[in-house]
């Protein structure tokens, strides 16, 4: 680089000196844009990774059995008959028994009940199942135990809590070897579970769970206890369903082996049930789809944020044209001292490169408060707007900003671009001036 080009660079750089707030509004354009880049793709990853963790907490080797009631099916005691539907202990069996992927089977039941101790009472959600149903859905004992194999295989009538019935039903009491009431029968309190956030609704089968009123007692107690006819009461009459099992969850010996071997369940399943009285979920396919969506949405956010980066360049664009417009005898005597039209293009360009890096460089630093930013947001608006802040989606008042590294070279690389690109013009147009005519400018 020569003197002369260097010294071009310097009087580039002064030119924007001299209209500070001219300069400031069109680094604002740039730094909008590029922080817009940044914060929106934060905000589209936390989202997609909040969904991702929620499907990959039931287990990419998992697939998932649902009962599903029929919108037929209804049964009274005053016919003396009980609509039948859902999974069943054969289906069960006939899975565990001619499906060779299958590593793993937990056979489950549940449906609401009330439970008390004392004069304390709940509406609680009666689980039956087996020990492996803890890990499968990541359950940890806060005291005492969970139900063990014994259980099971002897029927005993012991249970575990979950965190908030224990809390609801005993307080600061210790629950432990005392018995709840759940429905005519007793059960032994075994253990209490820790405090399990509650699973977000995932796909169209796999509706909500909140963990927080359970109560887990041996799927074989429950089926002496209980039965398989669970009666519904309600003013003035009472329903009753029979279902054998509420839920199955297979475990896949390979994650490649998942969507096979979910095809293999679908076949059996098909020959045994006539009526669409059960669902599938398949978390490693539900996973894939929701990485292929978050793919998407991260590009669409992305797009509208390239949007303000182009208004901005444009708003860089119109400021140039006038500032060539301004500076015409400036670039006539610059010519006639000696400029050649190179060193005219690059006083022009030094200008827009300079502006746009400026509010790149600032529009990254903005980006590295989103977080903090949406954090004290959050706490605003849980302050003055709590109703209607809690009414908002469960994505929405969680979502926790996450940053994406590609996301900083390439605002800036765009910024700089958009420099060169929308100063390009200007600088162009002031090069081709005729000398004589700018000197003749007023």
């Amino acid at each position: 680089m020569n003197l002369f080009t260097l010294r071009t660079w310097k009087l580039g750089l002064k030119s924007l000196t001299l209209h500070p707030m001219r300069s400031l509004l069109t680094v604002l354009g740039i730094f909008v844009g590029v922080s817009s880049v940044i914060w929106l793709l934060s905000i589209g990853e936390g989202i997609s990774v909040r969904a991702q963790e929620e499907i990959a907490s039931l287990g990419a080797d998992n697939i998932i059995l649902l009962t599903k009631k029929p919108p037929e099916s209804s049964g009274s005691v005053a016919s003396f008959s009980a609509a039948q539907y859902g999974l069943t202990r054969g289906d069960y069996q006939r899975l565990v028994n001619t499906i060779p992927t299958i590593r793993q089977a937990v056979q489950v039941k549940d449906y609401r009940e009330r439970i008390s101790f004392g004069t304390q009472s709940l509406e609680g959600r009666v689980v039956g199942c087996t020990p492996e149903y803890a890990e499968l859905n990541q359950l940890a004992v806060e005291k005492g135990r969970f139900l063990n194999p014994v259980d099971v295989r002897q029927a005993t009538n012991y249970c575990a809590l979950a965190a908030g019935t224990a809390q609801q039903l005993f307080g600061y009491a210790d629950p432990l070897g005392k018995s709840v009431r759940i429905a005519q029968h007793y059960y032994i309190v075994a253990g209490v579970m820790k405090d399990r956030a509650p699973a977000a609704a995932i796909g169209g089968s796999l509706t909500a769970l909140d963990y927080s009123q359970d109560v887990y007692v041996p799927i074989s107690t429950l089926r002496v206890f209980v039965g398989d006819v669970v009666t519904r009461r309600t003013t003035g009459s009472f329903n009753a369903e029979q279902v054998e099992l509420t839920q199955i969850t297979l475990r896949i010996n390979d994650v490649n082996n998942v969507l096979d071997t979910a095809d293999l369940v679908k076949q059996t399943l098909a020959k045994h049930h006539r009526d669409n009285d059960y669902a599938i979920v398949i978390p490693y396919e539900l996973l894939e789809q929701k990485k292929m969506v978050g793919l998407l949405f991260m590009v669409f956010m992305g797009l509208i944020a390239a949007i303000s980066l182009v208004v901005g360049g444009i708003g860089i664009m119109n400021i140039m044209l006038a500032t060539v417009t301004e500076r015409t005898r400036e670039i006539g005597i610059r010519r006639a001292l000696g400029a050649s039209r190179s060193d005219i293009i690059i006083q022009f360009l030094v200008e827009t490169v300079v502006l746009s890096i400026g509010g790149g460089v600032t529009g990254i630093l903005a980006g590295f408060a989103c977080r903090p930013a949406v954090n004290v947001l959050r706490a605003i608006l849980q302050n003055v707007a709590a109703k209607q802040f809690n009414a908002l989606p469960d994505a929405v008042r969680t979502v926790e900003p996450i940053l994406v590294p590609e996301s900083i070279p390439l605002a800036f690389c765009i910024s700089a671009v958009i420099g060169i690109v929308f100063g390009i013009y200007p600088a162009i147009r002031a090069a081709r001036m005729d000398p004589v005519e700018a000197l003749r400018h007023e």
